[in-house]
């Protein structure tokens, strides 16, 4: 019994001294926080979604109290006037940003979907991807399993009963890139909507050569060049039999849309 006493009276002296030395620790290195901090997070989202490039909405906030102005200091997940609040807090101007949005390099819904084999494992496309090509030939295209409409903190994605194509609803994407990350086939892409509020771009990943995309799928690229041909903007590159579109440049005239014969180019304007 005596021992059992004295084991407890050891434990609770070392429990004491150690939460003493635990205290004064935490007083003397305890870091200041500047109460603007607060101030500003409690401004944003707090989707903790990344697309400003930092951690979460935590990190971003004490980006915005130390820096000496707005400039390259964007929060995703707010409107133009919302960064203008946080700016007027700080007693600057906020910073000019493009607004982007993310589409789908992948067109293959289920009516033109030739399906080879079905798929019965764990419900998401990362493992799926790593023990199977898919449903299809194509090895490029969506898995369908939904792993970037889980990442989506702005309930911005979702696959309608019946497909296996996700949709982007554009007036509740901010471009965060959480999408991008979470799918294994790197198939949605972060794009700069233009200044007539429109997007066009490629419906496809695919960058097998031309007789071998036709056989994977009605949909896919061929590298054809029609589309580069066509476009008045110079704005279309082919490179490993794909075509891309480059955003900066492209005028959303449709041109390549017209000419594409594999239709696989696909517009929204928001």
């Amino acid at each position: 019994m005596s021992t059992i006493l004295t084991s407890i009276i050891v434990c609770g002296c070392i429990g004491i001294i150690a939460a003493i030395i635990l205290y004064f620790a935490a007083k003397r290195f305890a870091v200041k926080e500047d109460p603007l901090v607060g101030e500003v997070e409690a401004l944003l989202p707090g989707a903790n979604c990344g697309g400003c490039g930092y951690s979460g909405c935590a990190a971003f906030a004490r980006a915005c109290v130390s820096a000496g102005s707005m400039e390259g200091l964007y929060c995703t997940g707010m409107d133009e006037e919302g960064m203008q609040r946080v700016a007027s807090l700080l007693g600057m101007q906020a910073g000019e940003h493009r607004r982007k949005v993310a589409v789908i390099r992948c067109s293959a819904s289920c009516d033109i979907r030739e399906v080879k084999n079905i798929y019965e494992g764990l419900h998401s496309c990362a493992s799926a991807a790593g023990l199977y090509q898919g449903m299809i030939d194509c090895v490029y295209g969506c898995l369908g399993l939904g792993d970037c409409v889980k990442a989506c903190p702005f309930g911005a994605m979702s696959i309608r009963p019946g497909e296996t194509l996700p949709e982007v609803d554009p007036d509740k994407c901010t471009g965060c890139g959480r999408c991008f990350e979470a799918c294994p086939r790197a198939l949605p892409m972060i794009l700069p909507v233009g200044d007539t509020g429109s997007l066009t771009w490629v419906t496809c990943a695919n960058r097998d050569r031309g007789p071998v995309a036709m056989k994977e799928c009605n949909r896919s690229c061929i590298g054809c060049g029609i589309c580069k041909k066509s476009c008045l903007h110079e704005a279309v590159t082919l490179e490993t039999y794909l075509a891309t579109i480059n955003a900066e440049k492209c005028q959303n005239c449709g041109e390549c849309i017209k000419s594409c014969p594999r239709h696989c180019i696909s517009k929204i304007t928001i």
